[in-house]
């Protein structure tokens, strides 16, 4: 298993993201929420930035979050279902009836 990159989390919440700021500029991970589960909608970063092990420690921290508040995750956006089938130890977050 890969290491996580340690790094400063912003809960934006009135703009409904998680954000982290890079050299080139601020990644975000967009969310909404109903009920007890968070739906993980977009990933936003700068043109320039292509730092795929960077986007993974920036979702496990995510999760780590949503660990802590106990919400379920939801991942819409194919690139999260992606993360979830790498990284199998976090699908204890996926809300019942999720498969993947």
């Amino acid at each position: 298993m890969d290491s996580v990159i340690r790094m400063e989390i912003t809960d934006n919440t009135f703009a409904r993201q998680f954000e982290t700021t890079v050299e080139e500029g601020l990644v975000s991970v967009e969310y909404s929420f109903q009920e007890r589960k968070i739906f993980l909608t977009k990933i936003n970063v700068p043109e320039s930035f292509e730092n795929e092990e960077f986007i993974s420690s920036f979702l496990k921290n995510i999760m780590e979050i949503a660990t802590e508040r106990k919400f379920k995750v939801v991942p819409i956006l194919p690139k999260i279902v992606v993360f979830f089938k790498k990284n199998p130890i976090y699908k204890e977050l996926l809300p019942p009836g999720i498969r993947l």
